[in-house]
């Protein structure tokens, strides 16, 4: 039996790792058997975290206004002004943009800075790479597009604009109208959140195999395969930098595709 074997079956190895890598309370001696061990996990921490931070970051940038922004301030309203110019009013125009801007911008800010954890050394996990979390956001935008869409229009005009294609004949309605049910009802969220988390799955199984693979080498007693660990380092590094690429992206593209379902229900036409 090799050694690595006689530590497994000693049961002293925590190498592959299971669902006990996400309890927050594992970091904590004497608490991974409490209830505390599954109310509070790593992703559940991070979620509040990332409230807390997102609060207290525009609280404190928002503490004395100037006319003239500090830095703190400039950072704030560039984060906002950019989601409300490009995303909010160049999609609904000015009026429905800025009264919608703030909804987008909350919702960029969340994801990004969600996105964010998994390139943080010692967390490496993001909530969103967790179906849980991104399906609730998707929800959370479907709400808004029916509710925005029902708003304006009322129930039974809504459901017409969204559900009967424009200038197709009435004959072909039997066959149209499960389809636009299903694409513009249905699926919506559902491809919404399925974007998100598998993007940020992927990206998470991408650099735990460079990362932990590297450290597996890097343990081996062979010296090739030792020397082979500086690659997968390596590739870890890249990837990370990617990743960060990923994160601001998949943000934008959440909040560009809000943004359109919200300016689709307001239209008169889809």
């Amino acid at each position: 039996m090799t050694d690595s074997a006689i530590v497994l079956a000693e049961g002293e190895s925590h190498f592959p790792p299971g669902i006990h890598s996400f309890d927050f309370a594992d970091w904590f001696s004497g608490l991974s058997e409490t209830a505390l061990a599954h109310m509070f996990t790593t992703l559940t921490m991070v979620v509040w975290a990332t409230v807390a931070i997102l609060i207290a970051f525009f609280l404190w940038a928002n503490r004395k206004p100037q006319i003239v922004p500090t830095k703190k301030q400039w950072i704030a309203e560039s984060a906002y002004g950019f989601i409300r110019n490009t995303v909010a009013i160049d999609l609904m125009g000015k009026k429905d943009g800025v009264r919608f801007a703030p909804y987008l911008a909350t919702l960029f800010l969340f994801i990004v800075l969600m996105n964010f954890w998994a390139i943080v050394p010692g967390i490496q996990v993001s909530p969103n790479s967790h179906i849980a979390f991104p399906a609730m956001l998707a929800v959370l935008s479907w709400v808004m597009y029916v509710w925005v869409g029902i708003k304006q229009h009322g129930l039974v005009k809504w459901l017409k604009i969204t559900v009967v294609p424009p200038g197709a004949p009435m004959f072909i309605y039997p066959l149209l109208i499960p389809i636009e049910i299903l694409q513009n009802i249905i699926l919506r969220p559902v491809t919404l959140a399925l974007r998100l988390f598998a993007n940020m799955f992927a990206g998470h199984l991408i650099l735990l195999v460079f990362i932990l693979g590297g450290f597996e080498m890097l343990n081996s007693s062979n010296l090739f395969i030792q020397g082979l660990s500086v690659f997968s380092f390596g590739m870890g590094i890249a990837m990370t930098l990617f990743e960060l690429i990923v994160i601001l992206l998949q943000a934008y593209v959440f909040t560009l595709l809000t943004g359109m379902y919200i300016q689709g229900s307001l239209a008169e036409e889809h």
